[in-house]
């Protein structure tokens, strides 16, 4: 299931969401004018690695990706939640928000894998705190959702509580089957304990940064 836009009347302009965007797309187009040696580097070196932890790679290893689909998934998903979430909160609000969701999905993906010597990079564990976030904030509101089964492709208005846990639970599951396999992402493979983190880290943060306190009539037509 792939959401295409919730259907929450905004207040203001996301434009931090958008300078996240931009900034990850940034650094995208930098890491694809490197020769190979330099990128692998790079990775290493700025990418989340549980065995040689720099602290430092718990924030930047968010703004790295490991294609353009890696990339453009990671930035639709935080359009279409982070902009209704920053719109809740503010934009600095949301900034601190986001950067702490990271750093929580990146230090329970270390939990789960502390010997691993493969680097982790991406957004998803702080765009999944963000959804952890829109779930509590707003468990009604409808997420127009593309579906799609084998040749048969359609669009359903989604609750947001049935359609963010759906995701989690799966998230949850795939973690649990490849538990003691290599787990942590590199340019295939899935950091699933980062989602399930970054997911539970929103939940618990979205209330300490007053998300609850701010919300406003959202649901419209």
């Amino acid at each position: 299931m792939i959401p295409l836009r919730a259907l929450i009347r905004m207040n203001s302009f996301p434009a931090v969401t958008l300078g996240i965007i931009v900034i990850n797309t940034l650094c995208f187009l930098f890491e694809r004018i490197l020769d190979p040696y330099a990128l692998q580097t790079l990775i290493f070196h700025y990418g989340l690695v549980p065995a040689h932890l720099h602290l430092s790679s718990l924030v930047t290893s968010m703004f790295l990706h490991g294609g353009w689909m890696h990339l453009i998934g990671n930035m639709w998903f935080l359009w279409v939640f982070g902009s209704r979430v920053e719109d809740t909160l503010g934009g600095f609000r949301y900034g601190a928000y986001y950067l702490i969701c990271g750093v929580a999905a990146a230090l329970v993906n270390i939990a789960a894998s502390p010997s691993s010597p493969i680097p982790t990079i991406g957004a998803s564990g702080a765009i999944a705190g963000i959804m952890g976030g829109f779930m509590l904030l707003y468990p009604r509101a409808r997420i127009v959702t593309l579906v799609i089964l084998v040749v048969f492709v359609t669009t359903l208005e989604l609750p947001a509580l049935i359609m963010l846990l759906y995701w989690f639970l799966i998230q949850l599951f795939s973690g649990l089957s490849s538990f003691g396999r290599l787990a942590v992402a590199g340019a295939s493979n899935v950091a699933w304990f980062a989602h399930v983190g970054g997911f539970l880290a929103g939940m618990l943060f979205i209330a300490l940064f007053g998300g609850a306190s701010r919300r406003s009539n959202y649901l419209y037509r």
